[in-house]
């Protein structure tokens, strides 16, 4: 999948404007690559667009804003794409948002909430895939569509009145197993796949870090990683044919994240309470294996 990650070919990337999307938008113009930048913050995109298109003038650099839950959007800027570039390589569906209900009580008076996120984070990826797959699927050269996930989408922790963030990113983890799955069993998508893109804990515009900042001017949280250091994990992924490409930070290693979600996944097989982690009377047992777990994976 590293094919995908080379000069003279393009990137579509939403999220664009800040972060994550932003930081692999400069990975992928570092390669070379033309950039289709999409976000729906009109004030931000242009300077991101300005910042990368200076790096090389020899190499397309258009702007679409777009809110990403609107399929006629969509539609609109599939077909700019599609007359403005040659060829579209990889797709990172990458806009999310994450801010938190405005009522105390998360299951009532919030369902408009719960339907503005599930737009954004669920049916933003299912347009663009409805979108762009035309488009992936005319040329049998390597393509791939890469999904931004959440960890929360996995190991589920409650509290913070935001079950519907979570909610959201499990919806995305099955939805993108499942485009994976798809894409590979057809003759006329095998060349195209799917993965999993799962930061940890980054400093992003859902924490604040808002614009195509440079990342020395900004000072994040300790134990946050950059977002450039995701982008470098996604690319380390994509070069081993990764689906579930899952992020560490400079808090939670690899070996934590995977005792965690062996924990979760166990919830199911050992019939305990759900989101046992956090149950009262199961948090220092869960606290203990986790621990125990980690350490064994590290030797």
């Amino acid at each position: 999948m590293a094919a995908v990650l080379q000069a003279k070919k393009t990137a579509l990337i939403t999220g664009a404007a800040s972060g994550i999307g932003f930081a692999v938008a400069k990975l992928c113009r570092s390669r070379g690559m033309h950039l289709a930048l999409l976000d729906i913050d009109a004030a931000n995109l242009p300077k991101a667009k300005e910042v990368l298109a200076s790096t090389d003038s020899s190499l397309k650099t258009e702007a679409y804003t777009i809110d990403v839950g609107d399929k006629a959007q969509w539609a609109n800027v599939a077909a700019q794409v599609q007359s403005t570039f040659e060829t579209l390589d990889l797709v990172l569906l990458n806009a999310a948002r994450g801010t938190k209900p405005r009522e105390s009580d998360a299951w009532v008076g919030n369902e408009e909430y719960w339907r503005q996120l599930f737009d954004t984070n669920v049916f933003g990826p299912v347009n663009g895939i409805s979108a762009l797959l035309p488009l992936l699927k005319k040329e049998q050269s390597t393509k791939a569509i890469v999904i931004t996930g959440s960890k929360q989408g996995i190991t589920n922790p409650p509290g913070g009145r935001n079950p519907a963030y979570n909610s959201t990113k499990g919806a995305i983890k099955i939805l993108t197993e499942h485009l994976a799955h798809d894409l590979r069993s057809e003759t006329s998508t095998a060349h195209i796949s799917a993965h999993l893109l799962v930061p940890g804990w980054t400093w992003t515009g859902l924490m604040g870090n808002v614009g195509p900042t440079d990342e020395k001017d900004v000072k994040k949280m300790k134990g946050s990683w950059a977002p450039s250091q995701v982008a470098e994990e996604l690319e380390r992924g994509l070069q081993k044919g990764s689906f579930y490409i899952i992020c560490p930070d400079d808090d939670v290693d690899v070996a934590l994240d995977q005792a965690r979600m062996q924990w979760a996944c166990e919830d199911i097989l050992e019939d305990r309470p759900a989101l046992s982690r956090w149950e009262e009377g199961w948090k220092g047992k869960a606290e203990q294996a986790i621990r125990e777990d980690a350490e064994r994976r590290r030797k």
